[in-house]
Order: C-alpha cells, then structure tokens, then sequence
C-alpha cells in the first residue's frame, strides 16, 4: 500500500515538474532589422535625429552591446549566419545576395536555431523577409532571368525546401527583398493572392510599386503595409501560441523588410521624423519593436522572454546620406562605410538584449559578439551539447548575458565579409581589411580618405575605431598573425574548437587569392 502511494505521490511531482521544466525554458524572439544603422537608434546616438523610444526601452530594460558584427555586411548572407552559426561564404554563396525565386541556400542536413529549438519543444514561427532561397515549380524551360523575375514558375504549386523545412512550424512572409519578386505575401508553402505579371517600369508604376523589379504582383500586396501586416502577423502568432499551448515556449525569428528599399513607410509614419521617408521608415520599426514588447505584457510573460533586436548589416546608400548628413542625421554614426562595405558601419549594427528574469537592466556591454553566436548561445541556455559539424562559427555570449567579463582576444578571431566578398578579420583592437575601400564600391559621403592606404589596411580599433589611418606598415607581425587565424579558419571548416568541416567548393573564388600562401586546403 505504501508503494502505491510513494508511485502516486512521485507521479504527482513529476507532472508538477515537467510543465514547470517547460515554463522555465525561455520564449526567444528575435527581430532583424533590415538595412538599419548603428546611428539609428538613440540608445546608440543622442543626436539620432527621431525618437526611438521603444528601442531606448529595451536599451534601459536590458543590455546594449556596442560592439556586435553580422558576419557580412549583405543581406542572405547575414541571415545565413544567424540561422546556422555558420559563415554563409562557406557555401557556394561566397558574395552578393540571392534573388526572390533562388533555391535553397541552406543544406536540408543542416541544424538551424528553429530545428534545434524545435527538438527542444519550442513552438516556432518565422514571420517577414526569407531572403535565404526556396524552391518554386518552373514550367517550360529555364530562363537566364527566371531567378530574378519569375516569369515562368507556376505558383500554384507548393512552395519546397522553404523555412518549414528548416524546423519552423509557421512561415509568414515575402521571399526576398521588398522590392524583389514575387511582390506577394507566401504563407507557409503558397503564394497568396490572384497575380499580374508586370513586365515594364510604366506596369510596375501603374500597379502602386515604388522601386521595384518587373515580376509577379498579387492583388493584396501595397508596399506601404508589409510591415504592419508583419507586426499584426506576429503578435496574433505569439497570441495564439500562448493560449493554445501555454506550457510550451515559443521561437520567434522576424525579419523585418524595414527600413530597407523601397523606403515606404506607412501613412501613419509619413512625415513623421522630419527628416524624410528613410526617418519615417526607422520609426515604424520602432513601433513594431513596441507592439512585440505590447503584447508580451499583455499576455503577462514579457519576465521570462529573451528578445533580441539587431540589424542584418548597415544603412544602404539608397537612405539618402547626403540629405540625412545636411540634417545632422548619420545612419553610420562615427563609423567609416555602409551597406555592403567591410569598413565597420557595414556590419557594426545595434544589439539590443532583454530578457528580465535573467539580463539586468540598464547595461552596456563591450564584449566583442557576432550575428552568428546565436546558435550556441541558445544551446547553452538549454544545456545542449552541439554536433561537431553544427554551428562551426558560433560562440556563446551568454557568460556576458549573465554580467561575467570576457576577454575578446580569448575570444578568437571574427571573420567580416563585404558585398563583393572580399574579407576583414578582427581580434582584439586589431582589424585587418584585405583590400582598399573596403571591398566595396558603395561610398559614405562623410568618409575621408584612409591615411596610408594600401591593399591591405590593418587598424587599431581602441585607438581609432573610425578607421582613419592604416597601420599594417608599422606592425607586420600582426598582419601576419590575422592573415594567418583567417587562413586557419577557412582551411579547418570552422573557427570554433572540434574536427575540421568542409567549406563548399566554388569554381572561382578570387577573395581568397591575397591569402596564398598561407590558405592550404582550398
């Protein structure tokens, strides 16, 4: 008799324990600014030119890292780190972006943050712009544009290889950019809405875009709205997730389409910053940070939700800096570059940490982190241990999280890429830019010309984090020792500890052609 109650009593704990075990796993959201500088945010530069004040609290809730990168300073390929923790030009993707009906970039064999989550009973939802490639259905032979415009994919057919594929159990969104086709909203594994094929710029004007390609245009799309159908989408999601499962925790990846071109912001923004449509924009993401932050009140569950807001590289040329800068306005912020640009305000973005049960408020954190430290950082808040071919570039930051000081030389090293794929290596103080202008052709009007330029620049990031003077000739042993952690890193797969990896070969790879000599595997 005794035994059966002890079973009784140990059943009873267990499920007292098991839904508590669940509760105690944090719900992670995760917003991913499009296009939008460290300038940007007024927790980042007093003097941003419009308030940010939803941004500001998460800032004064939570901690602000100053000195986080993405891995590139271009749009699939950030996305690409974030999701896998790994470098994206370890693929065959090694530079530029791909288009709205691109395969699949991201191996079906690969773990990602939702897969992973996922195993570990999270509810998982992405909601906004993929921009890492889907599979759509062509009809008749393939044409050289078809990537681009789409013009024969059958869209009646289910969509393949997309984000459920990749561990997410709800996809809401556009497959690339704002001004890429298909101009249509995708939910799940189908295109929504009747589509018109625009071919020209007068159909394309006619039909209501603004800076767009010739495509496919479905009936519900306006430019103007996306992003706050994004923000209705995502708060109903986490709504429903709460309320239908609400010992289960729940993924959130929402990757904005804003403030990147086209610049549209809705009619409740416009004019708004005083400044412009670029102001405008950055604004309207800011409400949407407010609404997530809104809702997660609402719902009484904001304690234990670790949310993240970042950008997926710096503020595109296409902002208008001239005008900005005759404003007072610097998306860059004192930053040399932009967009697309191995300078630091290509990939220098805003990286703001809230989650209240555990990150204390009002903290500024130096430590320098990556866009793909994601991935082990949400590993070792689960306690799970990572597969050796899985998250090759990931690095937890959550000892920094927990207020620990870490040093960034311990760190390693953080690999930058530019538009044209041309690479930056950063240790310590030390960054090493392997070509002149920063790999790009992208230009900031403020930036003055480098002092002693050369093709390849080394900088003291302590001493001059403007980048305005090159170094590399009066410290060659430091040129040396990046040039040859870069190397390591691309000849061993990986720039974490555990067995070499692969890197996915490439016909031509021509940014490697500066390391001869010291690459060996390639």
């Amino acid at each position: 008799m005794k035994t059966i109650k002890y079973f009784c009593i140990l059943i009873f704990l267990i499920g007292i324990y098991l839904p508590n075990k669940a509760q105690n796993k944090p719900n992670i959201i995760y917003i991913l600014a499009d296009d939008m500088g460290y300038g940007d945010v007024r927790a980042y530069n007093k003097d941003c030119r419009f308030p940010t004040p939803n941004l500001d609290r998460m800032a004064e809730e939570g901690m602000r890292f100053t000195d986080l990168h993405t891995n590139s300073s271009v749009c699939t390929p950030t996305r690409y780190g974030i999701m896998t923790g790994r470098y994206c030009w370890r693929t065959t993707k090694k530079n530029g972006v791909t288009q709205g009906h691109s395969k699949h970039l991201m191996s079906l064999e690969r773990e990602t943050v939702a897969s992973l989550l996922k195993k570990e009973g999270y509810n998982t939802a992405v909601v906004g712009k993929w921009h890492l490639g889907q599979d759509f259905t062509f009809v008749g032979e393939a044409q050289s544009r078809v990537e681009s415009t789409g013009e024969n994919v059958d869209y009646t057919q289910a969509i393949k290889n997309g984000p459920l594929d990749f561990g997410f159990d709800y996809y809401f969104g556009i497959s690339a950019s704002l001004n890429m086709p298909p101009h249509a909203y995708i939910e799940n594994r189908q295109v929504l809405g009747n589509l018109t094929y625009l071919a020209d710029k007068k159909a394309i004007k006619a039909a209501g875009l603004v800076g767009a390609k010739e495509g496919w245009k479905a009936d519900n799309f306006t430019q103007d709205e996306v992003l706050g159908t994004f923000t209705s989408k995502t708060t109903e999601w986490i709504k429903k997730s709460h309320q239908e499962s609400p010992d289960n925790p729940f993924f959130v990846y929402m990757p904005l389409n804003a403030p990147h071109s086209p610049i549209v912001p809705s009619k409740n923004f416009q004019g708004k910053s005083g400044i412009g449509e670029y102001g405008d924009f950055c604004m309207e993401v800011d409400w949407t940070v407010g609404e997530i932050l809104k809702t997660l009140d609402d719902l009484n569950i904001a304690d234990n939700t670790l949310i993240i807001f970042t950008a997926d590289n710096g503020c595109s040329p296409t902002a208008k800096f001239k005008d900005l800068q005759a404003l007072g306005h610097y998306p860059s912020y004192t930053f040399r570059g932009l967009k697309g640009s191995a300078w630091e305000a290509g990939h220098r973005v805003p990286f703001i940490v809230r989650w209240p049960e555990k990150v204390k408020g009002q903290t500024v954190n130096d430590y320098n982190i990556c866009t793909t430290d994601l991935m082990a950082t949400v590993a070792d808040i689960l306690d799970i241990e990572l597969a050796d071919n899985t998250a090759e570039d990931s690095k937890s930051f959550l000892p920094a999280l927990m207020g620990k000081k870490l040093n960034d030389v311990e760190r390693g090293g953080i690999v930058h890429h530019s538009d044209a794929g041309i690479f930056a290596i950063r240790k310590g103080k030390w960054k090493l830019v392997l070509a002149t202008n920063g790999g790009t052709r992208r230009k900031n009007p403020k930036d003055k010309p480098v002092i002693n330029p050369a093709d390849i620049e080394l900088f003291d990031m302590e001493k001059d984090a403007g980048e305005t003077t090159n170094v590399q000739h009066l410290h060659p042993e430091v040129v040396d020792e990046l040039k040859t952690l870069l190397a390591k890193y691309i000849d061993e797969g990986r720039s974490t500890e555990g067995n070499k990896q692969k890197n996915e070969p490439s016909k031509s790879w021509k940014q490697i052609e500066v390391l001869d000599g010291y690459v060996k595997n390639y």
